[in-house]
């Protein structure tokens, strides 16, 4: 008999071929390409060729068709090496899960099969230089006109903002408000789509964030994905797997380091006897592993609540991306603490976990906005 808890056989399978690859393909070069801010767009289309590039796109659509559990492993497996990369590839699913569950056939047919395989990748754009937790108040117009909407505004903080060929653009076709907002694809080549500097950032230095211009951009109507006036709502439903994802990249992040602290401290000696025989040590340690595990277990049944539909998936997503981001970055910086000064140098890995894993309590919804959804459910009912 299976325990309720467990991962099936099928999902370890997963998990495995996912920590494999993060092995060969990620670890080995996370450093140098946080060092250099090197953007690994190879390294990305083979976890693509692994379907890591459409994990929850439907098979017809040619994508694996897994549920919000196994995307979950999979970015926890390769946030374990790299939260930078993870993420991307989190973002970038999120983006087309977008297109494919609510786009048309026209607009699924002609973006899909490059996205699917990573060929070409997918921003998603939400925030603008104006509006950030209040989303609902973005200022991006897309006006009709014939066979197209004429889109003219800027989004901000765009991960792979000027690099990436298709992005998935939240735009105001309507009244002020979530209800007038509508989802459009819209390509990098196409005419007044520019595109700002490379923000220098304190991390996620392996993946290029800039401002996304829209100067009267000619997008046909086909692009459209689900309704007008849909937008927000589209978005906020990918939103919900993303937090699950940005959470994920947080418990693989602090996983690495809470490993790295064990071996460390067990090497390490002072007074005569190895750090990780001192008591203090393991109570530290102790901590790390139970606030990890329980942070891990709500966070994989927010994500079996997601893939079902639950009514509650929103407040548990919500409260799993706030408990998985805090403790991890709490977890990464008690292993900095255990590595003493050497935790503060770049030959150390912990150093730049550090700095990643900060952003997850800002970006997918601040962890201030999580405590929002979850307080307003709590009182609403």
């Amino acid at each position: 008999m299976t325990n309720q808890f467990d991962l099936t056989d099928d999902q370890r399978a997963i998990q495995e071929m996912a920590q494999r690859f993060t092995a060969d393909a990620i670890t080995p070069h996370a450093a140098e390409w946080d060092e250099k801010h090197i953007f690994p767009r190879d390294t990305i289309r083979q976890a693509a060729e692994l379907g890591f590039g459409a994990i929850y796109v439907s098979e017809e659509m040619g994508g694996i068709g897994l549920g919000r559990l196994e995307a979950a492993l999979i970015m926890e497996a390769m946030a374990y090496g790299c939260p930078s990369t993870s993420a991307f590839i989190s973002i970038h699913n999120m983006a087309i899960w977008m297109i494919d569950r609510f786009g048309g056939q026209g607009v699924k047919d002609k973006y899909l099969p490059q996205l699917v395989t990573m060929v070409h990748i997918a921003s998603y754009c939400l925030t603008e230089p104006g509006s950030g937790s209040d989303a609902a108040a973005l200022k991006t117009r897309a006006v009709r006109d014939g066979d197209h909407y004429v889109v003219t505004g800027s989004k901000a903080f765009i991960s792979g903002g000027g690099q990436n060929e298709i992005y998935v653009t939240m735009v105001r076709t309507g009244e002020d408000g979530p209800r007038g907002i509508s989802c459009l694809v819209i390509e990098k080549d196409m005419d007044g789509v520019s595109f700002g500097a490379d923000e220098k950032k304190l991390g996620w230095h392996s993946q290029p964030t800039a401002q996304v211009n829209f100067d009267g951009v000619r997008v046909p109507v086909e692009n459209l994905v689900g309704g007008e006036g849909e937008g927000f709502r589209i978005a906020m439903m990918g939103l919900d797997g993303g937090r699950l994802n940005i959470g994920a990249c947080s418990l693989g992040g602090a996983q690495r380091c809470l490993d790295e602290a064990v071996k460390y401290t067990k090497e390490r000696k002072q007074f005569g006897k190895a750090i990780a025989d001192f008591q203090n040590t393991q109570f530290m340690l102790a901590d790390m592993e139970t606030d990890l595990q329980a942070a891990r277990t709500l966070l994989y049944a927010a994500a079996c609540k997601v893939t079902a539909n639950d009514p509650d998936k929103t407040k548990f997503a919500a409260m799993a991306k706030r408990l998985a981001t805090d403790t991890g970055s709490k977890v990464v910086n008690d292993a900095l603490q255990l590595h003493g000064g050497y935790g503060f140098l770049q030959d150390y890995p912990i150093e730049r976990f550090w700095r990643d894993l900060r952003v997850h309590s800002i970006l997918e919804g601040t962890n201030q906005v999580m405590r929002m959804i979850v307080g307003r459910e709590l009182t609403r009912q």
